[in-house]
């Protein structure tokens, strides 16, 4: 049997790890855009208060992968799938290419999510979606200590990400200012009163929040950027990390004829309407509604689509019991977050 998976993140390389463990003979061959090695995504947010986090963050290189039986396709782009002929076609260093499959899994992941009025300005501002991401903040920031200023930037999203990246550019001794349009932060995980707790753990670390401010866009003032807001704008900042949550890669699924919504719809098999293309991680979207983009519930896809593949289970998966934390330095919620 011939595997393959798109995607080099928690899902995609789980799955492989584990399908080989239990199919030994088995050819898996892993199709990725990525070039660094399989890292860890929540480690991201976390990059500006640890100085070795470009080491630390990788879990596993790609050259071991390959020395353990799972050939790694790195720099790959996926151009289209054939699901006729069960094929990928795919560009790779220049050059274009066929790969067939008996089973293909989707673990694409997803993109940062780009308001709509924020997308014409993509050169004033950043993301952290990936570690590509994750080095050139850390090569602008370190640009600006070398210069001996104190990097200020403008965070935009109280979300999860936004939170959690600002605790952590406040905590290496930056000034962050936070903006969110709503009256309170990580409103889609979080009780009112751990809102409340959060905002005050955030404004102790010295970051300034903005709530009801819903940011209009942005731009370049004087050799700084600025945030245009309903009444006004403000500016002085070094840069601008904007973190208003994700959107699931559907584009491949999509133009191959594959029923998706938020993300790619899947059955309890974790089974797109093709019965040989499956899809895992936060890019799968379950008959409710729901998608699971933690780390808890995506490795358990990963573990069980290893096991239904390998013909060791018959069940349908099922979410494990999970709690999902924000990693906001110095934040312990007290009540259970929301999903």
């Amino acid at each position: 049997m011939h595997i393959v998976i798109i995607g080099s993140g928690i899902a995609g390389i789980t799955f492989a790890e584990e399908f080989k463990k239990l199919q030994p003979d088995a050819r898996i061959t892993v199709l990725t855009h990525e070039d660094h090695g399989y890292y860890s995504r929540p480690m991201l947010s976390h990059g500006f208060s640890r100085e070795d986090v470009e080491t630390k963050i990788i879990l596993r290189s790609f050259e071991d992968l390959s020395a353990a039986g799972i050939e790694i396709l790195a720099g790959a782009e996926v151009l289209s799938l054939d699901r006729v002929a069960k094929a990928v076609r795919f560009r790779r260093r220049g050059e274009e290419f066929v790969l067939n499959y008996d089973k293909l899994v989707l673990a694409p992941g997803s993109d940062a999510f780009i308001p709509p009025p924020f997308r014409a300005a993509k050169d004033l501002y950043r993301v952290l979606n990936s570690l590509d991401d994750l080095i050139a903040l850390r090569r602008q920031r370190a640009a600006i200590l070398a210069r001996g200023e104190t990097p200020r930037w403008a965070v935009v999203g109280g979300g999860l990400i936004g939170c959690e990246a600002g605790s952590d550019l406040a905590k290496a001794g930056d000034r962050v200012v936070l903006f969110h349009a709503l009256p309170r932060l990580m409103e889609r995980q979080l009780v009112e009163a751990d809102s409340a707790t959060l905002l005050e753990v955030l404004r102790n670390l010295g970051i300034e929040v903005r709530l009801d401010a819903a940011v209009q866009g942005f731009e370049r003032a004087g050799g700084n950027y600025a945030v245009k807001l309903e009444n006004g704008s403000e500016d002085g900042f070094h840069g601008i990390l904007v973190a208003c949550g994700f959107k699931p890669r559907t584009e491949l699924a999509q133009a191959a004829g594959l029923e998706v919504n938020r993300g790619i719809r899947v059955d309890g098999f974790l089974r797109t309407q093709d019965p040989d293309i499956h899809a895992i991680g936060d890019a799968a979207e379950f008959t409710d509604g729901r998608l699971y983009a933690y780390v808890l519930p995506i490795r358990h896809q990963a573990m069980w689509l290893a096991r239904f593949l390998a013909g060791q289970t018959a069940e349908p998966w099922q979410p494990p019991a999970f709690k999902p934390r924000a990693k906001v330095h110095g934040f312990v919620a007290a009540h259970p977050y929301l999903f």
